[in-house]
C-alpha cells in the first residue's frame, strides 16, 4: 500500500511539472481557466441573457469548479493507458494506478481554487456556515464517481480508439444537462427523477447548499449517488482489471 502511495505521488507530481514545463503562471493557470470561463458565462448569463439567480457568479463559479474537474479527469484519464506504454510494458508495474493520476491531479487544481472561492464568497456576503466542513465527503463521492468512470474510459480507449471522440461528445453534451450556469430547479418536477439519474446534478447542488446556502444537502440523492459511485467504481475497477491483460499486446 505504500509503495502504491509513493507511485501515485511520483507520477502526480511529474503531470503537474510536464503540464506546467516553461509556463510563466505554471499551475496557477488552473485557477485562471475557471475565472475567465466564469467572466465570459457572467457577461453572458448575468448581463446579456440575465437568469435572475441571487450571487450568480458565486453560483456559477461553484458549478464550473466541479464541472471541470470531472470534465478534466475523465478526458485526459482516456490516455492513461495508450499515453503511458513504457510504464504498462514494465514488469511488475500495476496499471490501476494510472487513472487515478489525473483524476488526482484535477482534484489538486480543484483545492488551489478553493481559497479564492472561500474570498469571493465571503466578499460577497455569504459566510460560512459548520456545513462547510461537510465538503470533504462531497469530494470523497465526486472522487469515487469521477473515478469509477475512469477506468472504464481507460480501459475501453485502449481497444477502442473512438472512445476520446465519443466522451468529448459525451461531455459536451453533459454540460448542457448538469447544473452548471443555471438552477436545477427549473427543470420540471416531472423529470426531477430523470434529471437527477446525472450524478453531476445532486454533487454541484451538494457543493452549493454547503456553501452558498449553509444548509444541508439533500440526503437522500446524495446516499443515491455515493452508492452508485460505488458501483461504478467496483464495475470501473473489474473491467480494468479485465483487460489489462492484454494492455501490452494492444498499445
Amino acid at each position: 500500500m505504500r509503495y502504491q502511495y509513493d507511485v501515485l505521488r511520483e507520477l502526480v507530481q511529474r503531470d503537474l511539472r510536464l503540464r506546467y514545463k516553461r509556463s510563466l503562471l505554471g499551475v496557477f493557470w488552473s485557477l485562471l481557466n475557471p475565472l475567465l470561463q466564469l467572466l465570459v458565462f457572467t457577461l453572458i448569463f448575468g448581463i446579456v441573457l440575465p437568469l435572475k439567480i441571487p450571487n450568480f457568479p458565486l453560483f456559477l463559479f461553484v458549478g464550473l469548479l466541479a464541472w471541470n474537474w470531472f470534465q478534466a479527469s475523465l478526458t485526459e484519464a482516456t490516455g492513461a493507458i495508450v499515453d503511458n506504454r513504457d510504464l504498462v510494458r514494465r514488469p511488475g508495474f500495476s496499471t490501476t494506478i494510472l487513472p487515478v493520476v489525473p483524476v488526482t491531479t484535477n482534484f489538486i487544481h480543484l483545492l488551489i481554487a478553493m481559497p479564492v472561492l472561500v474570498v469571493f464568497l465571503l466578499a460577497g456576503g455569504v459566510p460560512l456556515t459548520p456545513f462547510a466542513f461537510m465538503l470533504p465527503v462531497v469530494f470523497a463521492v465526486q472522487f469515487m464517481v469521477t473515478l469509477g468512470l475512469a477506468y472504464i474510459v481507460a480501459a475501453l480507449h485502449v481497444s477502442f480508439r473512438d472512445v476520446r471522440y465519443v466522451l468529448a461528445v459525451a461531455l459536451l453534451l453533459g454540460f448542457y444537462l448538469t447544473p452548471v450556469f443555471y438552477d436545477a430547479a427549473a427543470i420540471p418536477p416531472a423529470l426531477q427523477p430523470l434529471y437527477h439519474l446525472n450524478p453531476l446534478v445532486t454533487l454541484i447542488e451538494s457543493y452549493r447548499d454547503l456553501l452558498l446556502y449553509g444548509v444541508f444537502p439533500q440526503f437522500h440523492w446524495l446516499l443515491a449517488v455515493a452508492l452508485g459511485g460505488a458501483l461504478a467504481l467496483w464495475l470501473g475497477v473489474r473491467l480494468f482489471k479485465d483487460k489489462s491483460i492484454h494492455f501490452a499486446e494492444e498499445l
